[in-house]
């Protein structure tokens, strides 16, 4: 151990330490307001699904603060504890060359990552998405799940390893510029290829076949500008009970997917209203610039990579005794989150910022009235908590908290009602 050792170590437990305590501001938030719905909704949610979603968040919550600890002892388990030395040591014993060593040694790191978050994830599914009614996935289509992932990191995982580092052993002192631009390549590669490669290896998708409702999408679409591959329902009730609607892919590689959950819980005026949200951030551009921001924000984490890739204390600290560019990766990978956690209130804020500017796009577009109801239903079915605590949410929630949306979107409505 050095003193970067103590830095990562003392990081780490002040993360814990402030997740910890907005997990029980949560929790004690949601438990005091359990017994009253916020006035905003009195006439729209019933006690009884108010008391449902604050013992959903509750139970989310309860499980968080286990996999906060438990991630926690993982991570010190993987650096000071050696096991990354270890199994680098294990890989290298085979005498292979340097970069087949260094992708073998970061696919197996990434295979028992995987097995080693089975825990959380099977209790997640199986018990608390199952006692509140929400699980449909049976323990086969979980285990098909977890192959065709392994499957990907491996087949996707592999060659992308394999050229960063090459590129980190062979371009020079400024190997990060090149990996960042591989990155980026891969990043909008897959952004592009999601749609029609990726996800119909989870889902099966379906052109929306309700011609009234599909005319009336379509008109939406040609009003704002936007042009998709298409309209599909993803069958999202074979493994859950929850419901959304999304855009993905890039370019002329778009589509609009609505889960088939959705489109029977909502009527043609919301699921229009929810797409007109959707359009928002189109028109406003915000995936463009969420992407831009992630791509400075990798380019400066590759810069630091760079340096810290020739510092000894950077591994040493951290539990490798043996340097080498993939171990470089791996470390990085690991600890980065523990220094970045403390911005993710700012990530929130825009995130938040962002959809106020799509609600008031939908409620130009579509109708805010129309949006509110379909939000409420959303929150009824998916059983999110109208009751956040205001820290905690500001932490955390990449979405207003409901009383707050539902409030900007009622002077909007005022609004048009002028």
């Amino acid at each position: 151990m050095n003193e970067f050792s103590f830095v990562f170590l003392a990081a780490l437990l002040l993360s814990v330490v402030v997740k910890l305590w907005l997990a029980q501001r949560q929790m004690q938030h949601v438990a005091a307001n359990r017994e009253r719905v916020p006035a905003a909704f009195a006439d729209r949610i019933s006690l009884e699904d108010h008391r449902k979603a604050a013992d959903y968040t509750l139970a989310n919550v309860r499980l968080g603060r286990v996999e906060t600890v438990y991630g926690a002892l993982l991570l010190v388990g993987w650096t000071l504890g050696g096991w990354l030395q270890w199994l680098d040591d294990a890989v290298r014993a085979t005498g292979w060359d340097s970069i087949p060593t260094g992708v073998a040694v970061m696919l197996a790191a990434f295979l028992v990552m995987t097995l080693l978050d089975l825990p959380v994830s099977l209790y997640h599914t199986f018990v608390i998405e199952e006692r509140f009614g929400f699980n449909r996935t049976t323990a086969l289509t979980f285990v098909g799940d977890l192959l065709k992932q392994a499957l990907l990191i491996v087949l996707l995982g592999g060659p992308l390893a394999w050229a960063a580092l090459w590129l980190m052993e062979r371009s020079g002192d400024y190997w990060w510029v090149w990996l960042w631009l591989l990155w980026s390549a891969f990043s909008l590669l897959m952004m592009w290829a999601y749609p029609t490669f990726i996800a119909p290896l989870f889902n099966r998708f379906q052109p929306l076949d309700d011609e009234s409702l599909r005319q009336r999408i379509q008109a939406l679409l040609e009003k704002c500008g936007f042009h998709s591959q298409g309209i599909y329902v993803m069958d999202g009730s074979r493994r859950s009970g929850h419901g959304n609607a999304y855009f993905t892919g890039l370019g002329r590689n778009k589509r609009i997917v609505f889960f088939d959950t959705l489109l029977k819980s909502l009527d043609g005026d919301e699921i229009e209203a929810v797409l007109a949200h959707e359009l928002g951030h189109f028109k406003r551009r915000h995936v463009q610039k969420r992407i831009l921001t992630t791509l400075l924000m990798s380019l400066a984490g590759l810069a630091l990579l760079g340096w810290l890739a020739d510092q000894p204390w950077f591994y040493r600290g951290l539990g490798v005794s043996s340097p080498s560019n993939h171990m470089a990766l791996l470390l990085f990978m690991l600890v980065i989150p523990v220094f970045t956690f403390f911005v993710q209130p700012l990530m929130s804020w825009f995130s938040r910022r962002h959809e106020f500017e799509a609600d008031a796009f939908a409620a130009r577009q579509a109708s805010a009235d129309d949006l509110v109801r379909a939000l409420v239903k959303l929150y009824k079915e998916n059983a999110s908590t109208l009751t956040p605590d205001p820290l905690y949410s500001a932490f955390y929630d990449s979405h207003p908290p409901a009383s707050v949306r539902i409030a900007h979107l009622s002077r909007q409505l005022q609004g048009q009602a002028t």
